[in-house]
């Protein structure tokens, strides 16, 4: 897919519009096609296995000894929030606190007030899923949140939301079949954790 960006208002990139920041403007638009492109790339192709996933499920306790609390699969703020990030103009420009709290407040359909944004903020901060840009209340994903947001909606909206379904039929063979081999490969990985299946 081609991706050519036009910048019809470059604060939105954090420029101002005059022809001496143009050589400015244009090194942001390239970063933010990269952000795109990679974020593209990461829909293409999640893995389970990875450590960030681990690291965001269970609640832990960082070097500093700051409390994590888990992002927890299946939660609907969670899911709303992880869906939120996947806004292809987050991706591109990064967001600021108003700007997701708006996407997720759609997403639950319901009220979702400033101080629940706050914190989610600072637990998608602290698992190393976003980070702050230097000077500005914006905020970015990081590679592993860009992976562990598409990873969380993918398999949410399209594998367990129809499953679950009360309303709908039965599942296809093919269906069932992938989800047995997704369930063995949970299976496994929890194993190879060491980690009991009750800890999910």
């Amino acid at each position: 897919m081609r991706i050519e960006t036009v910048a019809n208002a470059p604060r939105n990139l954090g420029c101002n519009a005059q022809l001496p920041k143009l050589e400015e403007l244009q090194a942001k638009a390239r970063a933010a096609n990269r952000r795109i492109l990679d974020a593209e790339r990461v829909g293409q192709g999640c893995v389970l296995a990875s450590p960030a996933f681990e690291r965001i499920a269970r609640p832990a306790v960082d070097a500093e000894g700051r409390r994590m609390p888990a992002l927890r699969f299946s939660d609907p703020r969670v899911m709303a929030l992880t869906g939120a990030l996947c806004q292809t103009l987050l991706v591109a420009t990064g967001f600021t606190n108003k700007n997701l709290r708006v996407l997720i407040a759609g997403l639950l359909g319901g009220d979702y007030r400033p101080g629940q944004m706050t914190y989610d903020l600072r637990r998608l901060r602290l698992a190393g899923l976003i980070c702050r840009l230097p000077h500005s209340n914006r905020y970015q994903l990081t590679s592993d949140g860009i992976r562990i947001a598409v990873f969380y909606t993918k398999i949410y909206n399209r594998l367990l939301t129809p499953l679950t379904a009360a309303d709908q039929p039965q599942a296809p063979p093919e269906l069932r079949q992938a989800l047995r081999t997704f369930d063995r490969h949970v299976d496994s990985y929890i194993d190879r954790a060491r980690l009991s299946s009750s800890a999910f």
